[in-house]
């Protein structure tokens, strides 16, 4: 069995982040609109969700407001541990 993608990003450090992102809209610019964008990336620098809103601001015509970043780490390598034995519910 392979494991899957996100679960080899935890184990490298990376934790499911959460970004509420607040932007103005282009033909209303008086008005707010919310996106939510989740990722697995690394705390602090966030260099996933960094990449993400270079592009929106590049290539997105909604200008960013605000941005709210939530972070939390799922599983990190220091919470493995190898364990001797089988244990089967019924």
């Amino acid at each position: 069995m392979i494991a899957s993608p996100e679960f080899r990003k935890q184990l490298e450090g990376y934790g499911l982040t959460t970004a509420e992102i607040l932007y103005r809209m282009p033909d209303h610019p008086a008005l707010l609109q919310s996106y939510i964008w989740q990722e697995y990336d690394l705390f602090p620098e966030f260099p996933v969700l960094k990449k993400f809103l270079d592009f929106w601001t590049r290539s997105l015509d909604g200008p960013l407001f605000k941005v709210s970043v939530a972070h939390n780490r799922l599983i990190k390598p220091a919470e493995l541990k190898a364990l001797d034995g089988e244990f089967r519910l019924h």
